[in-house]
């Protein structure tokens, strides 16, 4: 254990360092999701298009993609608690501009750039500094709350943001988070900071090559909607007929790899890396990561479908779509404190499992409850079983990555850590995101081509329009755009009829990917350890 290890929890301010520490990884987690339900109130206030906020959210995901593990240095250069704080200051000065922004170039600046250098300090810097004052018994539980901290903002995001969207405005959200993070840098001053020993050397060739692998491969998985997997949406940009989505992915797959040769080369030389090559090899750590990677890939596939259920197929507003994920939010922060409190000595293993087993009932559970009919109340029981699935990945994961390692490394692991789930989300909602759009084109295109009622010519029409994708509408939406179209009234039911389908189809198999990504996360526990991490 470091020295100073566990002199939180013997102090009687344990409770607010943890506070601190599970405030910071909350701020983090809450703008993607405030942003989500208030992308077109922001468009119209800053004087721009929906396409440029959507930019602006994934400059933001490059930047915290990019420099996340370079950004798990600077805590070893300038102390954990240091960088914790100075992250929290550009963080607050990224939510202020943010929140006067009158123009998409100083919401770009504020948000996509200032917020997400300040995540890039704080979000590895919370790893190393939870290590360093809480003794390794006591960590399952710290981590399990300041990971329930995190993943309880995404699912509370969509109700902050439509709130504040219905009564106030969008940009009181971020001025809020300006208070937040002063009341953080008061509360701050109670971490134990963890003592990082020489001055490291700074790889910059790691550190460059890290930052453009995982850029360019994220930008890729950004891009897939809009451009395609494979095969190039029309006007889409390619190369050899292939869509440049798969290329750039492949240049960031090749990148990667150069950086992992990069940091063996620097080791054999007896230099020190930007990462530690011997991570890869780390059994214990490898199966936290992957684990991780599993848990924000269905986390954040789950944050597509089911807002895009309750919001676009039942109309709900942005308001009532945040209240229905509520579910969610109380039985991961229920599972990620209650666990660890009661069952101290339980296998780490075990409960991964069991929290997987109860993520993918969930899925299938909703998967089954999609119906013609039905109403936002099946989400309730799905939600509460993900929820509960998510809060027992979030108890165990974080001290099974960082007591796989000497505690010295502990921010390096929460780099790579926040990289892993950065990715994990990504490739969730691209995911999701591309199967749902996919079977919902086939199944409409499907419907509408065996349904009588609808002139040959229409059908044409519709099969030539949708060629570069689908739109996920809601009935009024799509009744609008055939009023304006001139439709007659038997092809525009048709049309409203097949599109109701065919939206629980691609719901449907978007739950479908996702309760196999689930079964799939089961074959990757065996490497978690079967017991706790003890000091000593």
């Amino acid at each position: 254990m470091t020295p100073g290890a566990g002199t939180a929890e013997r102090s009687a301010g344990a409770r607010l360092v943890l506070l601190t520490l599970a405030a910071g990884q909350f701020l983090m987690a809450l703008d993607s999701s405030v942003m989500n339900v208030s992308i077109a109130a922001v468009a119209a206030d800053v004087g721009t298009t929906v396409t440029g906020i959507q930019g602006a959210i994934t400059a933001y995901t490059l930047v915290m993609a990019m420099f996340m593990i370079p950004g798990s240095k600077v805590g070893a250069l300038i102390g954990r608690r240091r960088a914790f704080m100075i992250g929290c200051c550009v963080y607050g000065c990224g939510s202020l501009t943010t929140a006067l922004a009158p123009n998409l170039g100083v919401l770009l600046v504020g948000w996509s750039l200032l917020e997400g250098v300040g995540a890039v300090l704080i979000l590895p810097a919370v790893v190393a500094l939870v290590a360093g004052n809480f003794a390794a018994e006591r960590r399952a539980a710290a981590y399990g709350l300041v990971a329930a901290a995190g993943a309880a903002a995404i699912a509370l995001g969509p109700l902050i943001g439509g709130f504040a969207a219905t009564y106030f405005s969008w940009r009181w959200v971020f001025a809020g988070e300006v208070v937040v993070v002063i009341g953080i840098l008061l509360l701050a001053r109670r971490l134990t900071d963890v003592p990082s020993g020489e001055r490291p050397h700074v790889d910059l060739v790691g550190a460059a090559l890290s930052a453009c692998g995982l850029g360019v491969f994220v930008y890729g998985v950004l891009r897939s909607a809009e451009w395609g997997w494979f095969r190039p949406k029309p006007e889409a940009p390619s190369w050899l007929g292939v869509s440049l989505v798969l290329w750039l992915m492949l240049a960031g797959v090749l990148l990667i790899r150069l950086f992992v040769e990069w940091e063996s080369h620097l080791v054999a030389r007896r230099r020190e890396p930007l990462i530690d090559p011997a991570f890869l090899r780390n059994r214990q750590l490898g199966g936290g990561l992957t684990m991780f990677f599993f848990q924000y890939l269905v986390m954040m596939g789950v944050f597509f479908v089911v807002p895009l259920y309750l919001s676009v197929a039942l109309g709900l507003s942005a308001l009532a779509t945040g209240a229905r994920l509520l579910p969610l939010s109380l039985t991961l922060v229920a599972a990620a404190t209650v666990i660890p409190r009661l069952l101290p000595d339980i296998s780490p293993r075990r409960v991964v499992r069991l929290g997987i087993v109860a993520m993918f009932a969930g899925a299938v559970l909703l998967m089954a409850a999609l119906d013609a009919g039905a109403g936002a109340e099946i989400v309730t029981v799905p939600l509460l079983f993900i929820g509960a699935g998510m809060g027992a990945l979030a108890s165990q994961l974080g001290s099974v990555t960082v007591s796989a390692v000497p505690d010295e490394q502990s921010a390096e692991v929460g780099g790579v850590q926040n990289a892993v789930t950065n990715l994990g989300s990504s490739i969730g909602t691209a995911l999701a995101g591309s199967i749902l759009l996919t079977v919902l084109t086939s199944s409409f295109l499907t419907s509408v081509a065996q349904n009588p009622a609808v002139p040959a010519r229409v059908k044409n029409e519709a099969a030539i329009e949708l060629q570069s994708g689908a739109t996920f509408l809601s009935d009024a939406q799509l009744e609008s755009a055939l009023a304006e179209a001139g439709t007659n009234r038997k092809v525009a039911q048709a049309a409203l009829e097949a599109n109701a389908e065919a939206r629980l189809d691609g719901l449907r198999a978007a739950l479908a990917l996702l309760a196999f990504a689930s079964a799939l996360a089961l074959y990757f526990t065996s490497s978690l350890p079967t017991a706790q991490p003890r000091s000593g």
